[in-house]
């Protein structure tokens, strides 16, 4: 989370590491836990939890420098995500949706969601292209503003602008130049992050 510049979010986000996996959780041992908080707390407080792969061979180069965010990690014969078996897709940081705001921000993976966090921006992420359903629109239709972010190359484009179709108050914001919400914050800054949606 350090190296994404996204440390000082990662108790907001309640973020945990898998050191010793339960009877049958084997498989998530070693990865970095993802909890999707409700809002309102309480003992049901966590609706699911994502598990992401953080080992050094598929999140570091040779060097022992992380990959991320700048770089594509190497994530060779599994997926950078594990779910919980039966789960649904749900979106990541709803809590965002209860604020009085008349914006919020949608990005497509949990560590985008956090950038825009990490610069008092509210943000929610679905968990990619085909995730998302249909009754996820309906919170977002009481905003004034909806800023749909694409990741900057043409499968990030695409998805967001077929998004922001179903959605009549939606924005789409292209990063460009093949980032997505996490690069660009990591390159050039909070401010430029906050200027792509008109904040300063």
């Amino acid at each position: 989370m350090k190296a994404r510049g996204l440390a000082g979010v990662a108790e907001q986000f309640t973020l945990g590491y898998v050191g010793s996996a339960l009877t049958g959780h084997e498989q998530r041992k070693g990865m970095l836990v993802l909890p999707y908080l409700r809002p309102a707390g309480g003992p049901h407080a966590v609706a699911t939890i994502r598990f992401r792969c953080i080992a050094n061979e598929c999140v570091k180069d040779e060097e022992g420098a992380y990959l991320a965010p700048t770089r594509k990690e190497n994530h060779r014969g599994h997926g950078k995500y594990l779910t919980l078996p039966g789960d649904m897709p749900r979106l990541f940081n709803t809590p965002s949706l209860t604020i009085d705001t008349p914006f919020v921000v949608i990005t497509e993976g949990e560590f985008d969601a956090m950038a825009w966090e990490s610069v008092e921006v509210p943000a929610i992420a679905y968990q990619g292209t085909s995730s998302w359903r249909d009754h996820f629109t309906l919170p977002l239709l009481g905003f004034g503003t909806v800023y749909v972010i694409a990741d900057g190359d043409k499968p990030g484009i695409e998805a967001a602008e077929k998004l922001a179709a179903q959605l009549p108050n939606a924005k789409v914001i292209v990063l460009g130049d093949g980032h997505d919400s996490n690069s660009y914050l990591h390159k050039f800054g909070a401010a430029a992050l906050r200027e792509r949606i008109g904040l300063n």
